[in-house]
């Protein structure tokens, strides 16, 4: 019988590659998708095997040893400090509305009467007239973390009309409900609004909700987006945490409207 070598780099059938597998933030997990393709065609004998489900998910699962990779899509807290962080990108959090809303800026104050109820009405807002319906975001998700600690909300106070997981139901529920208005990752709006899907990031507090705007350090709801690993990480994992982070695949974050991190 072959058996294949634990060496990085080894020569194993198909049937034989070794999997380095990565789970969590639904924000990192299609940026990671690609870096996971490239990084096989130049590692024909490992398959990166990449699963979403938030960065909860991502945390418990490297901790448990369930995945060899948690993607964890915002700084790691005091109690998260048994894991090694990996920064590869920023995002920041946009509010978005359907692309047909007239409305273009929005305060920080306007979005805490809108999640609190204290606002119902979009003409209220310099809209067209119509109940606002709040898409918010399920627990586990760190955009919901940010988007509660930078608004100063606690959650039980906010009465959504709608509670989505990750960011393409975020995206999609807007773009569906010219009423609706929801938070995402900035990456992922940008692209999907390049795309054609009919939605538009509204500037907060007088900033402009964009890549540019992450990039000069103006837009104030930003968030590191990491890979992290419990323990020593075995040579392929180091391998893939070392090309997430190289140049090798800038162009790559950028395409995901992302800003690349500082070389280190």
């Amino acid at each position: 019988m072959l058996i294949c070598s634990v060496v990085l780099l080894a020569a194993c059938s198909p049937e034989q590659k070794q999997t380095v597998s990565v789970s969590g933030s639904s924000t990192i997990a299609p940026l990671m998708a690609d870096i996971g393709k490239r990084f096989e065609e130049r590692h024909p004998g490992i398959h990166v095997d990449v699963q979403s489900g938030g960065t909860s998910r991502g945390i418990q699962d490297a901790r448990s040893g369930l995945a060899n990779i948690g993607m964890v899509s915002r700084a790691l807290k005091a109690d998260e400090q048994d894991l090694q962080a990996y920064y590869i990108a920023e995002d920041g959090i946009a509010l978005i509305v359907h692309a047909s809303n007239p409305l273009e800026a929005i305060s920080s104050k306007q979005v805490v009467d809108l999640y609190t109820g204290q606002l119902g009405d979009w003409q209220i807002l310099g809209g067209q007239a119509g109940s606002v319906v709040k898409v918010h975001k399920a627990e586990g998700r760190s955009t919901l973390e940010l988007f509660l600690q930078h608004f100063k909300l606690d959650n039980g106070a906010v009465r959504p009309d709608l509670v989505i997981g990750d960011n393409q139901q975020g995206i999609k529920s807007v773009a569906g409900n010219p009423q609706a208005i929801g938070y995402v990752s900035i990456g992922s709006a940008e692209y999907e609004a390049r795309q054609g899907v009919p939605i538009k990031l509204l500037a907060l507090d007088g900033h402009e909700a964009s890549t540019e705007t992450l990039l000069d350090g103006s837009y104030p709801l930003s968030r590191e987006l990491n890979l992290v690993v419990f323990g020593e990480p075995d040579a392929n994992t180091q391998a893939l945490l070392a090309f997430a982070q190289s140049r090798e695949v800038a162009d790559l974050v950028q395409q995901h409207a992302f800003v690349p991190a500082p070389q280190r």
